[in-house]
């Protein structure tokens, strides 16, 4: 009994050794061994409509903005770099990036390089006006905002969620 027992184990640790692993594609900015988890506090119908990114930790970040919507194909993402105007209003979106939801606040975008970035909405503030974005390999976060401009005291708590989900917040660069 108890060999074939461990046999059972050495061959479950087999397979288990042949699963991928969930390492990230590109550099990670994020502490992997930190706890990190998504916002209780998601809403899917509340999370709809026009999001920017007002800082993220691509050395490159410009004004980006985002715009999650249900459509009869189902629910997508539409993500676009920008030039604004002075009151804010930005260019037209790119194509619909597909959006497959992994759970309450959890979901896989499929990117337009055909990368899928899983996303986590890692908190996001009682009027959801401000939300930060993640995930466990820290390949990327973000805060993002329905405006481009003011609410200072919700930006300054989404760093603070950002540091305490691990990531290194001194790398996060603001969008100018």
């Amino acid at each position: 009994m108890r060999l074939w027992l461990g046999a059972a184990v050495l061959a479950l640790g087999a397979c288990a050794a042949q699963v991928p692993s969930s390492t990230p594609s590109g550099p990670s900015f994020r502490n992997q061994s930190a706890p990190i988890g998504v916002t209780s506090r998601f809403n899917a119908k509340e999370f709809e409509g026009l999001w920017y990114v007002r800082a993220g930790f691509d050395p490159d970040i410009r004004r980006m903005a985002i715009r999650m919507m249900e459509t009869p194909a189902g629910r997508v993402m539409r993500l676009g770099v920008f030039v604004c105007d002075a009151a804010g209003v930005c260019g037209d979106f790119a194509e619909d990036l597909p959006v497959k939801t992994l759970g309450k606040g959890r979901f896989v975008v499929t990117m337009p390089n055909g990368q899928a970035r899983e996303m986590w909405v890692l908190w996001v503030d009682e009027g959801f006006r401000t939300a930060v974005l993640g995930n466990k390999t820290g390949e990327f976060g973000w805060i993002i905002d329905r405006s481009t401009t003011g609410g200072a005291d919700r930006i300054k708590a989404a760093r603070e969620i950002l540091d305490f989900n691990g990531y290194a917040v001194q790398m996060l660069r603001t969008v100018k």
